[in-house]
């Protein structure tokens, strides 16, 4: 393939993410290089960017090759994305703009559609692009960085079930865009940090003794309860 010089580390880091490249396997400039038809310097500087993001690691005798993250290291990005997702509902309550709502409430109400014919590969584009959505409202670029890096690392660690009651999954969707609607950033913080804790439940590692665990993330896992937050 050739791709412009600027989206080599785009490119490389979602071949990571698919399973290219294996955990623990090589990156060489030179072959990189000519995967992606550029030339070597900026893959160079795609696999440092990479390294700070903790999808690659520089080994004596071996050079650059991808990481193999531990169980630990898994387990704490989803409790940061636990914390970061309900901060970044809150800031877009308050910094949102008409633009992000009418793309969050069409995003819902395609999800509610899709959610009732059960289609979930479309389910699951929706639901990134939802989270994506929600996180651009918050305004702060930091914040943005920190949950996109997070959601390329849990979506390479792990594999996600379709949620058991994808209306219901929707349905607090449709709860969150409410609250942000209306500036109510408590609201919107309690709602999400529910949603996202029921979700992570949803996930397993895809590594574990060489095969994807079977078991769930424990979290509390306590029913989301929306009637209680209607008022």
């Amino acid at each position: 393939m050739r791709i412009p010089a600027h989206s080599v580390c785009t490119a490389i880091r979602d071949d990571i993410v698919a399973g290219v490249y294996e955990r623990g396997g090589r990156l060489t400039e030179e072959l990189l290089a000519r995967r992606y038809g550029v030339s070597r310097v900026p893959v160079r500087e795609a696999l440092r960017t990479l390294e700070a993001e903790g999808f690659v690691v520089t080994r004596r005798h071996a050079g650059a090759c991808v990481a193999e993250p531990t169980e630990q290291e898994a387990s704490d990005l989803l409790e940061m994305r636990m914390l970061l997702e309900p901060l970044g509902a809150a800031r877009a309550a308050q910094r949102r703009t008409e633009a992000h709502l009418k793309v969050l409430r069409g995003l819902v109400r395609l999800g509610q559609e899709r959610a009732k014919r059960g289609n979930s590969e479309d389910l699951r584009s929706l639901g990134g692009w939802f989270h994506e959505t929600l996180a651009q409202a918050s305004g702060s670029p930091a914040l943005i960085a920190m949950l996109t890096q997070l959601r390329h690392k849990i979506a390479w660690m792990y594999a996600v079930e379709a949620p058991a009651s994808p209306v219901e999954s929707w349905t607090e969707h449709g709860a969150i865009v409410d609250a942000v609607a209306r500036g109510d950033g408590e609201r919107a913080r309690a709602i999400t940090a529910l949603h996202t804790e029921r979700a992570t439940a949803a996930h397993r590692l895809r590594f574990a003794g060489g095969q994807d665990r079977t078991d769930r993330v424990r979290t509390s896992q306590h029913p989301v309860n929306m009637s209680s937050l209607r008022h």
